[in-house]
């Protein structure tokens, strides 16, 4: 089959005004992305800003806008759990973290993350899992600088949670 030169400029054009119109709907669709992601950042940082000024209840608000649209960001999630658990809802914290963690699951190489998990599962009465998570962190034998007596907290919540094992045990 043999195209005529007619047949080719159609073929040809066909192709660019393809290309072309793709490339305007990309366009179109970014932008209004752009407009999404702008509008989710501003609300994150208004939620990092009202817990860092001690707004917490604002804070929670704007993260759970935040949560709304964006389920499965693991910044948000975090954010969530760190205010929540400044907040003393040590459960709605936990599953947050969970959350995090399940998004990220590298985040159990981070020491920092580690231990406010161990905490987190441990003030939400969760001990086995805080046990687990916090074993983790002494074999690793992490010394972050920015938490210098790292171990010795990780020892602590270890002996607070063998406590709190042993007295759930009694009370039964």
């Amino acid at each position: 089959m043999t195209f005529t030169e007619p047949i080719r400029k159609y073929i040809l054009s066909g192709l660019v005004a393809f290309v072309v119109i793709g490339l305007i709907v990309a366009n179109v669709m970014a932008s209004k992305q752009d407009d999404k992601f702008k509008i989710n950042e501003a609300s994150y940082t208004q939620a990092i800003q009202l817990q860092s000024t001690g707004d917490i209840v604002g804070s929670a608000e704007a993260i759970k806008k935040v949560l709304k649209k964006e389920p499965n960001s693991e910044m948000a999630n975090y954010a969530a759990a760190l205010i929540f658990a400044q907040n003393g809802d040590m459960k709605q914290s936990a599953i947050h973290m969970q959350k995090t963690l399940d998004l990220n699951p590298y985040k159990v190489e981070d020491p920092t993350f580690m231990i406010q998990l161990g905490e987190v599962f441990a003030g939400a009465e969760r001990f086995e899992d805080a046990k687990t998570v916090l074993l983790r962190c002494q074999e690793s034998a992490w010394a972050p600088e920015d938490i210098p007596n790292y171990q010795e907290q990780v020892a602590t919540l270890l002996a607070h949670i063998e406590n709190s094992l042993k007295e759930g045990t009694k009370n039964e």
